[in-house]
């Protein structure tokens, strides 16, 4: 059962073979991101949250992030075209417009006046210092 082709890969190889004038690729490959495709990775410490999203391909100008309470929101706007170049005849322009956005909870609401966000080589890096007076007491039972 491993060994399976999936019906989209099938047809795929078929078309490409069978009529390959018909067949055409985007030139960039890869279709939009899907939300489930920002991965993210979440530490906590005793006073921060630690947030690693991956969000290769955009530039940092496109990406928003949001606190809200203990919600975080990510958005990413994904713009992807060609570029004509001097002396070469265009022959076919792509153009790949769309966003795609994730939200989380945290267990304890952020201090979004200390976050802090940096993006390298594709990830994001969010510091997330949490609300102070905000933890949890026991309460003794009589």
């Amino acid at each position: 059962m491993n060994s399976l082709v999936s019906r989209g890969s099938l047809f795929d190889d078929f078309f490409k073979d069978f009529a390959p004038g018909f067949y055409v690729r985007p030139l960039h490959g890869d279709a939009l991101p899907e939300p489930s495709q920002i991965k993210i990775d979440v530490k906590e410490d005793d006073g921060t949250y630690t947030v690693h999203a991956e969000v290769p391909g955009v530039p940092k100008e496109d990406i928003n992030v949001s606190i809200d309470g203990n919600v975080v929101s990510l958005r990413a706007e994904v713009r992807q075209h060609d570029q004509k170049k001097d002396g070469e005849k265009l022959l076919r322009s792509e153009r790949y417009f769309g966003a795609v956005a994730r939200s989380f909870q945290l267990p304890v609401e952020v201090d979004a006046t200390q976050a802090k966000a940096k993006y390298d080589n594709g990830v994001l890096t969010l510091t997330l210092p949490k609300k102070l007076g905000n933890k949890t007491q026991r309460l003794a039972i009589e």
